[in-house]
């Protein structure tokens, strides 16, 4: 098998998993993230990892997004601030999620496909104890499968599975990479970008589905880089800027 159909057909496999598998914890998370659009409230996703973050961007002011999605993007949190990368200190996520404003009743979306770094577990444990409920996007596998103690590690040792409300289990594999090429031990190919975004947007996906088999229009971003682009998420810049930290006039 090629390197581009052995690639395939493990990425693929991953992404039919989450799809086959997972529907239940989706359906569930989505039901929450319809009730925040009810109840005109913000859907906090808090992306923990340098390339984890990448999650949350995803569902950010994107084309055929949520527009109430409030992302936590800490600075030195993505690779591409990180001075150093904060994933691993503990104690800040408090500080983190309360500037952000996340409080009682509100639904907290934590992506981060180990769940197992200091700023993950801080954020489950803090964000239940303001009040949140805490929806995890993460892999069961990954995490069951790093020992106790090891640096990356809270200094708990607890999952971010074992602590949250609802589980979306990515089924990404412990280490992340899934492509083995002779000649290589090190596995090549990482998986868990795919997982976490297709995921995500499922969430996001279901969310419209059941906002409007309730008669309610969901609030969607349309792509800026269409003609009436602009014009279509005028209103929800205005109504959203005072809201979301990372939104800024787009007109």
């Amino acid at each position: 098998m090629s390197v581009f159909e052995s690639y395939h057909e493990s990425v693929s496999g991953i992404l039919k998993a989450i799809a086959e598998n997972e529907q239940d914890s989706i359906t569930r998370a989505a039901e929450l993230a319809a009730r925040m659009v009810e109840e005109d409230r913000l859907i906090h996703v808090f992306g923990t990892g340098g390339h984890s973050i990448m999650g949350a961007m995803e569902v950010f002011w994107r084309a055929g997004g949520l527009t109430n999605t409030n992302p936590l993007f800490p600075a030195g949190l993505s690779l591409i601030d990180s001075h150093p990368n904060i994933e691993r200190t503990t104690g800040l996520a408090r500080s983190v999620l309360k500037y952000y404003g996340v409080g009682e009743g509100d639904l907290l979306i934590i992506i981060n496909v180990n769940g197992i770094n200091a700023l993950t577990i801080d954020a489950a444990l803090f964000g239940k104890e303001l009040g949140a409920t805490v929806v995890a996007v993460t892999s069961r596998a990954f995490a069951s499968n790093v020992p106790p103690g090891i640096a990356a590690r809270h200094p708990s040792n607890k999952n971010l599975h074992e602590l949250a409300d609802i589980v979306v289990d990515v089924h990404v594999p412990a280490g992340d990479a899934v492509l083995t090429i002779e000649g290589l031990e090190q596995k090549v190919g990482a998986s868990s970008t795919y997982a976490v975004c297709f995921a995500s947007n499922l969430i996001v996906a279901k969310t419209v589905e059941i906002l409007l088999a309730k008669g309610i229009q969901p609030p969607i971003w349309t792509s800026a880089n269409i003609k009436g682009g602009d014009e279509a998420n005028r209103k929800y810049l205005e109504k959203f800027l005072p809201r979301i930290h990372h939104l800024y006039p787009m007109f």
